[in-house]
């Protein structure tokens, strides 16, 4: 899509930049302060870098370096190996890290991206100084009981061939789609809606994200469950959900709460599952306080 057309988020900037074979679209602040880079990783579906974070790249890069990518597969990273997993696409975020000579860092990632920062702090822990994970996957058992799982994994049997052309028919529905994921679709930024239903036109949108589910799910279980290992994360972590997600169940962050040794959790009253838009003030003051005094 041409540069003029392309979301680019107030205060930011974007770079491409060459790894794993392709090219990776990264946005990052236009003033940057000194303190430890955060890493930002949106979430699946028709997301992107841009929708994620439209507004938080600015409020972060005054005190630090922001890196926000889009995924393999998602928004204008182009020819980058599709990884299917977060265990994957955690590894790749490590090799892009290293292509910007960049150690240590935050890492802040939504949904499928709370999953891939979660996956990041157990394969990387030398690079991770804290975590915030908002509506993370990654963390139940099993898919809304026995029969709402099964169908779910039937799902995932459709042959490759045909995810394109299917996800690109409920893509058509986008629009209906975010009204149910928030609980006041007037909370997000008219542009960020915009760019969520481009992104859902453009060829092969939700493809990738297609096959991380297909990775992520049996017929009995979450194979992507790491409640297992979740107490292996050293690293200060702030878990941020929306009491009444409906897509991501707020179960999974209070478990991991109890489990892992330093976190925190806000669990924020009427809220959805984008929840770093829907409630922006209250998660710049609680990521703010975090990284000011971690659990």
């Amino acid at each position: 899509m041409d540069a003029r057309t392309r979301l680019v988020p107030p205060g930011s900037a974007e770079t491409f930049v060459a790894s794993g074979g392709g090219v990776f679209r990264v946005l990052r602040g236009e003033s940057e302060g000194s303190g430890t880079p955060i890493l930002l990783v949106h979430g699946g579906g028709s997301d992107n870098a841009a929708i994620s974070w439209y507004r938080l790249i600015a409020e972060f890069a005054r005190g630090r370096r922001v890196i926000a990518p889009d995924l393999p597969g998602f928004g204008y990273t182009a020819h980058v190996r599709l990884a299917r997993s977060a265990a994957g696409m955690a590894d790749q975020l490590a090799e892009l890290l290293d292509r910007l000579q960049i150690d240590r860092v935050i890492v802040c990632g939504v949904s499928m991206g709370g999953e891939v920062v979660l996956q990041f702090a157990l394969r990387h822990p030398e690079r991770v100084e804290a975590v915030v994970a908002i509506a993370a996957g990654g963390l139940i058992e099993q898919w809304r009981g026995p029969l709402a799982h099964r169908l779910a994994w039937i799902g995932t049997l459709i042959p490759d061939p045909a995810l394109i052309p299917m996800t690109a028919l409920a893509n058509r529905f986008v629009r209906s789609m975010i009204n149910t994921m928030v609980r006041d679709p007037s909370t997000l930024p008219d542009v960020v809606v915009e760019e969520f239903a481009a992104e859902a036109r453009r060829p092969r949108s939700g493809y990738a994200y297609s096959l991380y589910t297909r990775a992520s799910i049996d017929r009995r279980r979450m194979t992507n469950n790491l409640l297992p290992r979740i107490h292996e994360i050293a690293a200060p972590t702030l878990l941020f959900h929306g009491a009444d997600d409906p897509l991501v169940d707020p179960s999974g962050s209070k478990t991991a709460a109890r489990l892992m040794p330093h976190a925190r959790l806000d669990l924020v009253p009427d809220c959805g599952h984008w929840a770093q838009l829907e409630h922006h003030d209250r998660f710049l003051r609680t990521v703010t306080e975090f990284l000011v005094a971690p659990p």
